[in-house]
């Protein structure tokens, strides 16, 4: 015997697979795209700049933001591209004394940045958030398959309920 909510069933099962197959492979691939294509963006927009170290790094406490325990915020000074001094606080790595040559990163305004993930460093995170995603779509998605089967169900179950309903009565008697 087959009832019409098996048959719905079975292809609700088929859609959310093939749904959670085909649209997460794809919602994964344009997720890492978009993020690789961010940290590309943010490789072209930052520079490096030579700096000097303003204060000591030795004992500093690292700064909770993140960022690599070695890696301190401390003061330094650069020369700008319009030839002008400037100073300010950036991630410098500790164990440095006052007046050695750092490296520091700017954006495209001249302001300090954070240096921009390697090629290599961007590409996993990428692929991290692609395979978040895929994983995100595809829980969603059985989510909503799970949600329709169960309505099914509940469909099934007040099904029976009216049939047990009639034949209840029925159920034990002597046929005449």
């Amino acid at each position: 015997m087959r009832r019409h909510t098996d048959i719905v069933e079975a292809w609700i099962v088929l859609a959310v697979w093939t749904v959670i197959a085909l649209g997460g492979t794809l919602v994964g691939l344009v997720t890492a795209h978009a993020a690789d294509e961010s940290f590309a963006q943010l490789r072209r927009e930052r520079h490096s700049v030579p700096a000097v170290l303003m204060e000591s790094t030795f004992g500093a406490v690292p700064t909770g933001e993140g960022t690599a325990p070695e890696r301190v915020r401390a003061k330094v000074r650069w020369t700008a591209s319009d030839g002008s001094t400037r100073t300010g606080r950036t991630l410098v790595d500790s164990g440095r004394k006052a007046g050695s040559k750092v490296v520091i990163w700017m954006n495209s305004q001249g302001q300090l940045a954070a240096e921009p993930p390697t090629a290599g460093a961007a590409a996993a995170e990428a692929a991290l958030f692609g395979t978040g995603a895929a994983l995100a779509f595809g829980g969603l998605t059985f989510a909503a398959g799970r949600l329709a089967q169960w309505r099914l169900d509940q469909q099934r179950y007040d099904q029976w309920g009216r049939e047990w309903d009639q034949a209840g009565p029925q159920w034990g008697r002597k046929a005449a």
